[in-house]
């Protein structure tokens, strides 16, 4: 019987005509497209963007180089160089992510104790090349001072950070 049954809906192409039908129903339906360039989709408070490197107060870098978010990073996108300045501290001498790596779970965000280290808004940046998405130090630390308020203000409405 099941066999037959197979048989009827393979001649009448039954599974065709089902697919067909919820095509239609969705066809005269109104859209929902998002006119990207003038309207922007709305994000959640706790999307994951470009990186970017923070500064204190006094234009002093955050970062000192305790390596944790090279340690904890899964992709391996971080690398971190750290040398001794004069007064003793130690700082970074150089600070490589590797956006075509990164997988932009947030674990180097978490592990920073000195909250140097942030995940933006940012999700409208691209790459030509290869070299254009590995993010230096410079670039990070100019991403950082461009939207530091942005991100301060982010800080401060997230329940985490408080």
């Amino acid at each position: 019987m099941k066999a037959m049954m197979r048989f009827f809906k393979s001649l009448f192409l039954l599974e065709l005509l089902r697919g067909m039908s919820v095509t239609g129903r969705y066809m005269f339906r109104r859209k929902i497209t998002v006119q990207y360039p003038e309207e922007r989709a709305p994000l959640s408070p706790r999307f994951r963007g470009l990186h970017a490197l923070r500064r204190y107060p006094n234009g002093e870098e955050r970062c000192i180089a305790c390596k944790l978010c090279e340690v904890v990073c899964p992709a391996l996108a971080i690398t971190i160089e750290s040398a001794p300045r004069e007064d003793g501290s130690r700082r970074t001498t150089r600070y490589d992510i590797d956006l075509t790596k990164c997988i932009f779970c947030g674990y180097c965000e978490e592990s920073c104790p000195v909250d140097s280290i942030v995940e933006t808004n940012i999700y409208e940046y691209h790459g030509e090349q290869r070299g254009d998405l590995m993010m230096t130090k410079a670039k990070l630390l100019a991403v950082g001072d461009k939207y530091e308020q942005q991100i301060a203000a982010d800080r401060a409405a997230d329940s985490r950070y408080r």
